[in-house]
């Protein structure tokens, strides 16, 4: 599928005409010059409330930014994902993550059949599983009731749910203990099951295909624990293990039930899965209702998404405003900053969304970009941020766009420490948008060779949400928020945002890599003088060791 080239589009021309002629205009300047800037440039949807006064646009830029986007048919491609046209072009693969939250009497079509009860019948048999285990029906091998529940996953199959079950943890229940293996590094198995009796423990295994090598090989190591632990009895396997996996013949010689295999689809990305059955941790965390709720947040904001007019659409917003820093400001990254202590998984979790998303370099049509794309996208909670790396976002040499992510109410309060909190939300990005001048330093009686070192230039924009409080509902909406921004981005640069064949290569080279580690004698290497080197290397160590 070919496009004209973005930069030779008018609508793009245009945008470069304009921010030529914004060079030098600084936001007190904006501000200055609109007394109602601030509560003129915001957005509302799904229970968020979004500032973005504090960026360097102006009315044209945003009217020039969403004649881009429909220029490159943005909406179009919307329509055709929520169809559920295949529009992941080099897999030929409908993108419907947003299935995964539609209601039951919705109508999504894949190839001519509606998926939506499919969806259903698999969160159905979650809510039922989870009902049981929670309530302590659901025995372990020596009839002791489960108490800790261990995902095993690997990038889409572990971010999203450690990540939720972080965010939501002021739901979860707390007479059980849950935690995540990903890294094939026998340090994370190992640490996650030190202190844990195996008769009370719940191994739930991700791999769409039940063939990924990190999961498999960590799901085998709790196996042989689970076994070591309880007398060698395969039957034991049946009741401490069930997969969230589509290959019934590879998950039943594991010696899982297939009765307690939950399933999904090739139209759902890993990175977009975790309201599928990957969230099945998530679920047994919170329960089948509060689930449910994340899911109709989800959806609001699909809706929204789908419905809102360009001028308060959310994502298209944010969409829309990271392309204007990304390739026209040559922002090169994105912070993330939650002044929420759950959200602490946030940053993590959008990394993987974003980059393995937007991180190409050809069009759909094969061809080489010759503008950026995929920021990076980074960050930590607040305030701990500020004690560290926000000194580079004030006074560095690079434009860093910020998010905020504040609430008006503490989940936990505690005498007044959220207004605290949201005290240093609000003051960061003042200070950010405005900065410190030569003379308010001097003002305060700084010594002259004292003050450059003291000013802050200010100009750096940023983003503010605020919501009521960090609820199930509310944390779907945000995540629908930025997979929909996502979207956005891929469609304007003209990319597919649904594979990652960049990840597949490093995968390729470490299983032909394994024999050449293991091989009793010495291998024949065929890698470049470096790898080959480091090969041999780690091999006489492992020798000296035997």
């Amino acid at each position: 599928m070919s496009a004209p080239s973005l930069r030779s589009t008018a609508e793009w021309r245009a945008l470069a005409r304009h921010w030529r002629s914004l060079r030098g205009t600084t936001l007190k300047q904006l501000f200055d010059g609109d007394a109602k800037r601030g509560t003129r440039l915001v957005a509302k949807g799904v229970g968020l409330y979004l500032d973005y006064s504090k960026n360097l646009v102006t009315d044209d830029t945003l009217r020039l930014l969403r004649q881009l986007a429909k220029a490159r048919g943005v909406f179009a491609r919307r329509d055709a994902m929520f169809r559920g046209d295949k529009i992941n072009e080099t897999e030929k693969r409908a993108v419907l993550h947003v299935a995964l939250r539609a209601p039951r009497n919705e109508r999504i079509l894949v190839d001519g059949t509606n998926v939506v009860p499919e969806v259903h019948e698999v969160l159905d048999r979650m809510a039922a599983f989870s009902e049981k285990v929670r309530a302590g029906e659901w025995r372990g091998h020596s009839g002791k009731r489960i108490r800790n529940v261990i995902s095993i996953g690997i990038g889409g199959s572990d971010l999203g749910p450690v990540m939720a079950y972080e965010a939501l943890k002021h739901y979860s229940r707390r007479d059980m203990t849950f935690r995540f293996v990903s890294n094939v590094d026998p340090t994370d198995f190992v640490e996650a099951t030190r202190d844990l009796d195996a008769a009370e423990t719940l191994f739930v295994v991700c791999s769409k295909t039940f063939t990924t090598l990190e999961t498999l090989t960590n799901a085998h190591a709790a196996r042989d624990w689970c076994l070591q632990k309880l007398g060698g009895n395969e039957a034991a396997v049946a009741k401490h293990f069930v997969a969230v996996s589509t290959n019934a013949k590879e998950v039943e010689k594991f010696g899982i039930d297939t009765a307690n295999m939950f399933g999904f689809w090739d139209w759902v990305g890993g990175r977009y899965s975790m309201d599928s059955a990957i969230g099945l941790s998530t679920m047994l965390a919170i329960g089948p209702e509060a689930f449910r709720d994340m899911l109709a947040g989800f959806h609001a904001m699909d809706e929204h998404f789908k419905s809102a007019p360009p001028e308060s659409n959310l994502p298209l917003l944010m969409g829309l405003i990271a392309i204007w820093y990304n390739d026209f400001f040559g922002a090169q990254t994105v912070a993330v900053l939650p002044y929420a202590q759950y959200l602490k998984r946030f940053p993590a979790y959008l990394q993987q969304l974003t980059m393995e998303s937007n991180g190409k370099h050809v069009t759909l049509s094969g061809e080489h970009v010759d503008y950026a794309t995929g920021p990076i996208y980074w960050g930590e909670p607040g305030t701990n941020g500020q004690h560290s790396f926000y000194q580079l976002i004030h006074q560095g040499t690079r434009l860093i766009p910020c998010d905020f992510i504040g609430f008006m109410h503490s989940l936990n309060p505690l005498g007044g420490q959220h207004d605290l909190l949201m005290a240093n939300l609000f003051a960061q990005t003042e200070a950010l948008a405005f900065g410190k001048t030569p003379e308010q330093v001097r003002a305060e009686g700084t010594p002259e060779w004292l003050v450059p070192h003291r000013v802050c230039e200010g100009n750096r924009p940023t983003n503010t949400f605020l919501a009521d409080s960090l609820t199930p509902h509310t944390l779907g909406a945000l995540i629908a928020l930025y997979e929909h921004s996502v979207f956005v981005q891929g469609a304007i640069w003209h990319i597919d945002s649904f594979d990652q064949w960049g990840v597949e290569l490093g995968k390729q080279l470490a299983n032909k890599l394994i024999p050449q580690l293991q091989d009793q004698n010495d291998p024949d290497l065929e890698h470049d003088s470096s790898t080959n080197a480091l090969i041999r290397r780690y091999r006489a160590a492992r020798t000296e060791a035997r």
